[in-house]
């Protein structure tokens, strides 16, 4: 998955996938799948750290936009008068100008504070438990022919979770299924499965949306006149939300229908570990009331002051979008995090005291270092597209590309879900792979009439749906470690088998989800439309 930071480590599965797997016999042939499988894993080592790769772009980006500008290279937007040329990072301005800028260009970079701030909150929340205890409140309750669903619609939210959720629901998702006499590795494999391809959709909002948006932004501002563009955190929301529950729908029916029969009679391996009682205890519950109870009147006081006339968050003129409300909805989410995460803290007694608040959150952003070298790095890549003109110039050739080929309106939008779609095979991490893909289409598809919110509802997609598949995903090995605690005999092979069981059917779904906004125009958010109105990008 590896989409968004994680106030989570990564648990090493060396040591359960070390073991050597014996060849195949003579009599059984290496599968296409194996030998597809050997092959994507080769390229993908191939591959450098992101951070690496990103750094080799920004010298690239130096050296041939010094090459254009000695060469005189101008570009013109279609639809305007404005003529740019394009600027020499190598020259004597732009020397100047990295040095003045250099830090300012991290400083302003909009993914990292929203990321750090809703990292905070949502890493207090996971780390007194309640995450997890909402998760077995809601699946121990589910009637077993219900269960696959639950765990499907629960899983397709869990980018809220960042990549805990990788490690929290799958294993849950194997409890509950073994307790109601189901195949606890159909939950295990389904979890994980719906988890991933569904990864970007959800009616919940996290850290995963400001990585988005806060690039999307970035990426918009190549053009001119983009800045008065309402891109805000919810651009995507009525999208992600109906995606989810059709996904969950999916998911559910792929795991009852496709997954569970194909595995057969479940058999209990003696040495495995005890079954986990799924109840919540009198103080989980007690945690669950108090928390549900704040929550509430947290969200009556922010309606409050926005639903009614003359209410001090309208926005101008009285008007629900734009709204200090939706360009505030971070902090008024990190509001809701901390609330909520103070509140069952306090009452189940994992915070006792100011430390263990500051403990916790100040564990949550420790982790992310790995994240804020990536961001630094992809904010200069990001800066000197934008100073360089080289983003307008790449953005005009791929709309006229596509458009010369006849990719124009929503075969556009298909080519680019089945391009990211392949290179999240390669490229797992989504903050790294939306820095390097959309400052080009994002500008592009502009060019062509279509909104920001749409590029990123499309890359949603193809940065899900086959991220379960690539031997270049960690928690991919960490989810056969678990596997061969009920199947010691499970191979990579058949395990990613059984997850491509998902991935064809979600990209299809959630990209008819898209067609179907697409098709009636419906807005992909509050005030993001499908499309762009051409006289917005002049000027500037």
């Amino acid at each position: 998955m590896t989409k968004s930071p994680s106030p989570a480590s990564t648990p090493d599965p060396a040591s359960e996938t070390s073991t050597p797997t014996p060849p195949p016999s003579p009599a059984a042939p290496l599968p296409r799948l194996d030998r597809v499988l050997a092959g994507i894993e080769r390229a993908g080592n191939a591959l450098p750290n992101p951070i690496a790769l990103f750094a080799a772009l920004f010298l690239a980006l130096a050296v041939v936009s010094t090459a254009l500008s000695l060469a005189q290279v101008r570009v013109t937007v279609p639809g305007t008068d404005a003529t740019k040329q394009i600027n020499g990072l190598l020259t004597g301005d732009g020397v100047a100008w990295l040095l003045e800028n250099l830090v300012p260009n991290f400083a302003t970079f909009p993914p990292i504070a929203a990321v750090l701030v809703m990292i905070m909150a949502v890493g207090l929340a996971e780390r007194t438990g309640l995450l997890e205890t909402v998760m077995r409140a809601t699946l121990a309750r589910a009637p077993r022919s219900v269960l696959p669903y639950a765990v499907a619609l629960i899983s397709c939210q869990a980018h809220l979770m960042s990549d805990v959720a990788c490690i929290v629901i799958p294993p849950l998702a194997a409890m509950v299924f073994k307790s109601a006499g189901r195949h606890p590795v159909a939950g295990l494999i389904g979890g994980f499965a719906c988890v991933g391809a569904g990864y970007a959709a959800g009616f919940t909002i996290g850290s995963l949306d400001a990585l988005y948006v806060g690039i999307t932004q970035q990426a918009a501002a190549v053009l001119p006149g983009a800045a008065s563009l309402h891109i805000h955190l919810l651009i995507n929301y009525f999208f992600t939300a109906s995606s989810s529950l059709v996904l969950g729908t999916l998911g559910g029916f792929l795991i009852s229908r496709v997954l569970e029969p194909r595995l057969g009679p479940y058999t209990d391996a003696g040495d495995e570990p005890p079954q986990e009682d799924l109840a919540l205890t009198p103080v989980q519950r007690r945690g669950l009331v108090w928390t549900g109870l704040v929550l509430a009147g947290y969200a009556a006081a922010v309606l409050a002051m926005w639903l009614p006339s003359g209410a001090p968050l309208r926005g101008p003129g009285g008007a629900f979008v734009p709204s200090p409300v939706l360009s505030g909805i971070v902090p008024i989410l990190f509001g809701a995090f901390l609330l909520a995460g103070l509140t069952y803290g306090v009452t189940v007694k994992a915070l006792t005291g100011t430390e263990d608040v500051v403990t916790a959150m100040s564990d949550s952003v420790r982790t992310m270092a790995g994240y804020v070298v990536l961001m630094f790095v992809a904010a200069q890549v990001i800066a000197v597209f934008n100073w360089s003109n080289v983003g307008v110039l790449l953005a005009v050739k791929a709309a006229a590309l596509l458009t010369s080929v006849g990719l124009t309106g929503f075969w556009a939008v298909l080519a680019f879900v089945l391009l990211v779609s392949v290179l999240n095979l390669f490229i797992v991490s989504g903050s790294a792979l939306w820095s390097l893909v959309g400052p080009v289409f994002v500008p592009a598809f502009m060019l062509l009439g279509m909104s920001p919110a749409l590029s990123q509802a499309a890359f949603r997609i193809g940065d899900s749906a086959t991220g379960i598949i690539t031997p270049m995903n960690p928690y991919l090995f960490l989810l056969l470690a678990m596997v061969r605690r009920h199947e010691p005999d499970a191979r990579l092979g058949t395990l990613i088998s059984r997850l491509a069981v998902f991935v064809v059917p979600f990209l299809v779904v959630w990209l008819a989800i898209l067609g179907v906004f697409y098709g009636f125009g419906l807005p992909l958010g509050p005030g993001a439309g499908i499309t762009l109105d051409p006289v917005s990008l002049q000027g500037g």
